[in-house]
């Protein structure tokens, strides 16, 4: 490994795309796998303990459900032998009785509850999925009682940007130690809905002053993360970082990814774990290296004294948006294509139907 690559320090972990849930959201691409793609159970705990080798430091257990992996706790009690800090992305909907608790005995450090909204009608809406709101309490009462670390994943978008304070009164309700405030990305499923989840820009800035107030006034208290949206910012962030900079993903089947939507980018090819290892594919992929760093960048972020701050934006939106993953992230003003993002906003306000979505599925796109 060269000096100017370090080791990555988080992996995302795809363990499945099955799910209770049908969210209109999800950032899982539209060609959903089945369970007969996915790694076994052996297969993935080699891909864990080559990455504990590699240097990766935590570990988000996620998928669709990763708590339908009958090999969870394995999973788990292999990371936690290795000092990995193991974090659960979880819906909350399903989870067997004593599930939880086994999970803590194996050595789960954290979870993290998605909710769809903060009252059930919005949750059951968006996921698509009866009685699964007070399912979810029910999973947050459940790991606050164990001791573990509790963070509320609330994806923000039009049908439940008014809720935003309702939630922040659910995660103090609940005991949470975090609420992250996550406008919705628009890649998978979610770019499929864009007009249907896209807010106006009034809700917007409402959002932003409530959020900001929130976390000045709940400072100590409760820890409030929020996650701009993109369409409507200045500046974009740095796509996990930065492209390849210090963590990566890995699909339900093996294959390694620099973050979740990098296989819209049709010019790249990904490799799988156990056709290459994690190391070769970090340090060697062509995929990888294809936007790592600042070499690659095109006028104007080239030349701009913001390239180490966003890394060039996301390469999948600019993919999405501009047709060109090498092209500057058109959430950024300085892009020429940046009047594209207030347009989009525009035509998804104007979509007469809002609930006009389509809801994830595996094997239908």
């Amino acid at each position: 490994m060269s000096d100017a690559l370090l080791p990555p320090i988080g992996m995302l972990a795809e363990l499945t795309h099955r799910c209770p849930l049908q969210c209109v959201y999800c950032s899982n691409p539209l060609e959903l796998l089945k369970a007969d793609k996915e790694l076994s159970t052996e297969a993935w705990l080699a891909l864990f303990e080559e990455a504990a080798d590699l240097g990766v430091l935590q570990i988000h257990l996620s998928g669709g459900e990763p708590t339908l992996r009958p090999d969870l706790e394995q999973f788990v009690s292999c990371l936690a032998r290795r000092g990995v800090y193991t974090n659960l992305i979880t819906a909350g909907v399903g989870i067997a009785e004593g599930r939880i608790e086994r999970l803590r005995d194996a050595g789960l450090d954290h979870v993290q509850l998605s909710i769809q909204g903060a009252h059930a009608p919005t949750t059951e809406k968006i996921g698509n999925n009866r009685g699964a709101h007070e399912k979810k309490l029910e999973t947050a009462r459940r790991v606050v009682e164990l001791g573990l670390p509790l963070t509320i994943n609330a994806p923000i978008h039009r049908h439940n940007i008014e809720e935003v304070p309702a939630f922040i009164d659910l995660a103090l309700s609940l005991g949470a130690e975090r609420l992250e405030i996550a406008n919705v990305q628009y890649a998978g499923w979610a770019l499929l809905n864009r007009n249907a989840l896209m807010p106006g820009r009034e809700a917007v800035e409402r959002q932003v002053e409530i959020v900001e107030e929130a976390q000045s006034r709940l400072r100590g208290i409760l820890a409030i993360d929020f996650v701009a949206p993109d369409y409507f910012a200045i500046y974009p962030k740095a796509c996990m970082g930065g492209w390849a900079r210090d963590a990566f993903m890995v699909a339900p089947d093996g294959t390694a990814l620099p973050c979740h939507a990098a296989g819209t980018i049709p010019t790249l090819h990904f490799e799988r774990f156990g056709d290459r290892s994690l190391t070769d594919i970090w340090v060697n992929s062509p995929a990888f290296n294809a936007f790592r760093g600042d070499g690659w960048m095109l006028e104007p972020c080239r030349s701009c004294e913001r390239r180490e701050v966003d890394w060039g934006g996301c390469r999948c939106q600019a993919m999405a948006i501009a047709g060109d993953a090498a092209a500057t992230d058109p959430a950024c003003i300085r892009s020429p294509l940046h009047s594209r993002m207030a347009t989009l906003i525009g035509e998804a306000n104007s979509v007469s139907d809002a609930d006009d979505f389509r809801y994830r599925r595996i094997g239908r796109a």
